[in-house]
């Protein structure tokens, strides 16, 4: 078994078109879409689809195909399958089987987005897609907040400007770059601080395509010194002020001062109601 990501045709490697050739069925996620591809690279071998949808009916379908000794390549519309995307499973399930899996490398989204950002790249995290309502995309760019590494994210392109408001509030004045439509005819980078970002967007609207957002680390204050106690508590008292949750807000000041994410938390309650978050 195969996997190789899509994309467009200009993308595609040498190996993944031979392999494409070669194996017995390709799934894919839309036959539609990938079938348009195979047509414009002369590709014929037969397709079958598999997404989230229909997954656990034709992951058995497949496996019966490898245990017959046939060859099975599985692609995604776009990026590299397995990245937030259901491949996953039939994977762990050709795995479990004792078949041998080959990844065929090609353009990832991701990667690609780390490098033109600028950002720092020795360490990373990439954390898919936030969550779509306010409340729990807080809570997720709160837990995010203290990692030492350069973020990356998806994000629909219709959020894109809540997001971007989201993360300036909860992550503070980073770095940070809009990736869109990467690999494709109309890719942009845009490449600002965060509440530059927030605001630019705030006004274009959403943009179009598909979207990769990258946010530098957060700020190490090391040389400095620890803030001071007062300018601990002025900390907290500005996000909560922003409507952060106590939780949030500590875990933004961790992010910015280094300090012990439980220790601010204590301090964040003293300074408000004394009630801990739900």
């Amino acid at each position: 078994m195969v996997s190789t990501p899509i994309g467009n045709a200009s993308d595609i490697t040498a190996r993944a078109l031979a392999v494409l050739r070669r194996v017995a069925v390709i799934a894919c996620e839309d036959t539609r879409v990938t079938g348009a591809l195979m047509a414009r690279l002369g590709v014929t071998t037969s397709l079958t689809p598999y997404h989230e949808h229909n997954a656990a009916r034709q992951r058995p379908l497949l496996l019966a195909r490898l245990a017959e000794g046939q060859a099975v390549a599985l692609v995604s519309d776009a990026g590299t399958p397995l990245v937030s995307d259901p491949g996953y499973r039939l994977v762990g399930a050709a795995l479990d089987a004792g078949h041998r899996v080959v990844p065929v490398p090609g353009a990832s989204a991701p990667l690609a987005a780390l490098v033109a950002s600028g950002l720092p790249s020795d360490r990373f995290l990439f954390a898919g897609f936030p969550p779509s309502k306010d409340g729990g995309r807080r809570r997720f760019l709160a837990e995010l907040a203290p990692v030492p590494a350069t973020l990356v994210l998806f994000e629909s392109a219709r959020r894109l400007p809540e997001t971007l408001a989201t993360a300036a509030e909860t992550l503070g004045d980073r770095p940070a770059a809009v990736c869109r439509e990467l690999t494709k005819l109309y890719e942009e980078v845009r490449r600002d601080r965060l509440p530059a970002l927030a605001a630019h967007y705030a006004e274009a609207g959403p943009p179009k395509g598909e979207v990769v957002l990258v946010i530098g680390p957060p700020a190490s204050d090391a040389a400095a010194g620890p803030p001071s106690e007062d300018e601990q508590d002025a900390r907290l008292r500005l996000a909560l002020a922003e409507g952060l949750r106590v939780k949030e807000a500590a875990a933004r000041v961790a992010a910015e001062t280094g300090l012990s994410r439980r220790d601010l938390y204590q301090r964040a309650l003293a300074l408000g109601d004394g009630t801990a978050d739900p």
